[in-house]
């Protein structure tokens, strides 16, 4: 009986282990899409940051009006692109990702970065990033972004 437990124990063990594993895999991967995106931001490489993206990716801006109500912002993610790949030449964008808290498992996963964003070094606003992700089973795309902006109570 002892042996038994033993032996039942040792594969419990090994399969948390091995999740674990998966898990942090899972996280690492995700994130990196992410970073992926941001590289292709900063450089103004759209292709870059297709290889990142599904094709039917939804992205929303949470802003509020002048009325002061709160609203969701659909952003057509070709005009997106288009304003990153016209940017002109001297003029940097810097997002810094604050930080990064990730949900996710072997397929989907949900990444929150609280970010700043300059122009030219220049202090522009801030806020928080949403990104969704699946795994198609190759590569982690984001499937839908949202973010939200304000230019006080920043720091």
């Amino acid at each position: 009986m002892c042996r038994f437990l033993i032996i039942c124990f040792l594969l419990v063990s090994g399969n948390v282990v091995f999740s674990q594993k998966d898990l942090n895999t899972n996280h690492k991967n995700a994130k990196q899409a992410v970073l992926d995106f941001f590289e292709g931001f900063h450089k103004g490489d759209t292709s870059m940051i297709r290889k990142t993206i599904s094709p039917s990716i939804a992205m929303q801006t949470i802003a509020r009006t002048k009325e002061g109500k709160t609203k969701a912002i659909n952003t057509d993610m070709g005009k997106f692109l288009a304003v990153i790949h016209n940017r002109p030449k001297d003029q940097k964008w810097l997002e810094k990702l604050l930080d990064f808290r990730i949900d996710a498992d072997a397929h989907i996963a949900q990444i929150w970065t609280p970010y700043e964003f300059y122009v030219n070094d220049q202090f522009s606003h801030c806020g928080v990033n949403i990104f969704q992700l699946f795994n198609d089973g190759d590569t982690w795309k984001i499937i839908a972004i949202a973010d939200t902006r304000k230019k006080e109570g920043c720091k």
